[in-house]
């Protein structure tokens, strides 16, 4: 599979095959990549087989993003590239099928298929679970669209990944346990293309977790839009949320990291802060966005927080994890936003000194209420701004990663580096660090150094006196 940084090249011929091979291609965020995964394995019982070369492919499938600007135009400017494809292959007397889903395929719908033809399918992300059956319609002759949200629990109707599967993926893992959101922040299309908040139930997300671990898998990352809003009935009969999750996910064995993203501060309770404190497999990172430093455009953005109670928040989650590592997102540039209001941003940054950051400026999303405001910034305020903000973002981050040379940690190795003899691994800060070892160590936990940190990721060895093997 592909992100959207991977653009294929489109040009070469297909390769005879008589097996069905899908090329997939992902734009955006981690649930569009576990998203990806799990139509993979849908499809894989329908005959599929993933495939690296789209030229290679009897179907061809983008699973998109609406989050940014012009994220529709994106997808319409690949597809006038697939169509060429097709029509090669179509000379040759071959076919290949074409399919759009994700948020874009939910927001354009038969909009899609009118702009671009060479689109058989569009599904949207709360029905690929109907996927192989909506392909046959589309093999049939029919131009399906399937948008609706699905009465049906779509994970319940997926097929689980065979191990060897789940094993090429590598030892991280991503799994959904919450999608949609409730909070209609007016910056954001999320509730209008993934809905409104559903949790998955707990023996289901534990079982999911309990079939990566065994096929090898030794850090997970709980998604969802909103992630901290996840509830559901616990074993012990009273609604936990995601504080009792992690407790329950935190007593598999094999499974050594937790992770989760995204966060809204108003979810984020005593029982998740005192989860930070008390289970070491959670890793004491959070990203935890905030968007503005100022109270007027928070209230604005509906966020239903002021940078006050953000504050506070912040000073709870440190006292209970003295050690984590903070992420956020910003927003410059929304409506109505003055100098006065930026420069609150930048003071609040001050105060929290993010690890890790992403900052965009505001674009209009079509169909949210921002974007009918009549007091747009101008587009050269936005930029500089956002250069402002991001050298102020940058700094910070340096600081926290020469701040992590000299210690040790423990770092679990995922996968070889660019260089021979190079592995990859990630910090319990999220950071890249690159260490010297053998590859046959991928999966194992090592003990580290850090030596130096450099732009995009920090350098480590091996301890002397430490063999390099799995500290557990």
């Amino acid at each position: 599979m592909h992100t959207e940084a991977q653009t294929p090249d489109m040009a070469s011929a297909k390769t005879p095959d008589s097996s069905r091979k899908v090329f997939v291609k992902t734009y955006g965020c981690q649930m569009n990549v576990y998203d990806s995964e799990r139509m993979a394995d849908a499809l894989a019982s329908d005959g599929y087989r993933v495939t690296d070369n789209p030229a290679d492919a009897d179907l061809l499938l983008l699973n998109t993003c609406h989050i940014r600007e012009k994220a529709a135009e994106k997808v319409y400017s690949e597809l006038g590239r697939i169509r060429q494809l097709k029509e090669a292959r179509r000379a040759e007397g071959g076919d290949l099928m074409v399919g759009v889903a994700g948020c874009v395929a939910q927001a354009e719908g038969q909009e899609i298929i009118r702009r671009a033809p060479v689109v058989d399918l569009v599904i949207g992300p709360q029905t690929y679970h109907r996927l192989p059956q909506a392909l046959a319609r589309a093999r049939g002759g029919e131009k399906v669209v399937e948008t609706d949200y699905a009465i049906e629990d779509k994970f319940e109707h997926l097929p689980r990944p065979e191990r060897k599967v789940i094993a090429s993926r590598g030892v991280t893992a991503f799994l959904t346990v919450q999608e949609g959101c409730d909070k209609f922040c007016t910056f954001c299309v999320v509730p209008y293309t993934r809905g409104s908040e559903v949790s998955r139930p707990v023996e289901q997300i534990v079982g999911e977790a309990e079939n990566l671990v065994s096929a090898g898998v030794r850090e997970i990352t709980l998604l969802g839009q909103n992630v901290n809003a996840w509830h559901g009935a616990g074993s012990d009969g009273r609604e936990w949320g995601l504080g009792e999750l992690l407790r329950r996910l935190s007593t598999i064995d094999g499974l050594e990291r937790l992770r989760y993203t995204t966060s809204h501060p108003r979810d984020m309770d005593d029982a998740l802060i005192a989860a930070h404190r008390d289970l070491d497999k959670l890793m004491p990172y959070l990203h935890l966005p905030v968007q503005a430093g100022s109270d007027s455009v928070l209230k604005a953005m509906n966020r239903r927080h002021t940078a006050q109670d953000y504050l506070q928040l912040i000073d709870r989650i440190r006292a209970a994890r003295p050690d984590i590592a903070l992420s956020g997102d910003f927003i410059v540039g929304f409506p109505g936003e003055s100098d006065d209001d930026f420069e609150a941003t930048l003071q609040l940054v001050d105060k929290v000194r993010y690890a890790q950051a992403f900052s965009f400026k505001y674009s209009p999303r079509p169909g949210t209420p921002g974007a009918e405001r009549g007091d747009q910034v101008p587009e050269d305020v936005k930029s500089q701004r956002l250069d402002r903000l991001q050298a102020l973002l940058r700094k910070h981050q340096s600081e926290f990663a020469e701040s992590c040379v000299g210690l040790e940690i423990d770092l679990l190795l995922e996968k070889p580096g660019r260089l021979p003899g190079q592995l990859i691994g990630r910090s319990p800060w999220l950071q890249p660090v690159i260490v010297d070892a053998n590859s046959s160590q991928i999966g194992e936990i090592i003990r580290v150094r850090i030596t130096r940190a450099g732009a995009n990721a920090l350098f480590a060895e091996i301890p002397q006196g430490e063999s390099g093997s799995s500290t557990i």
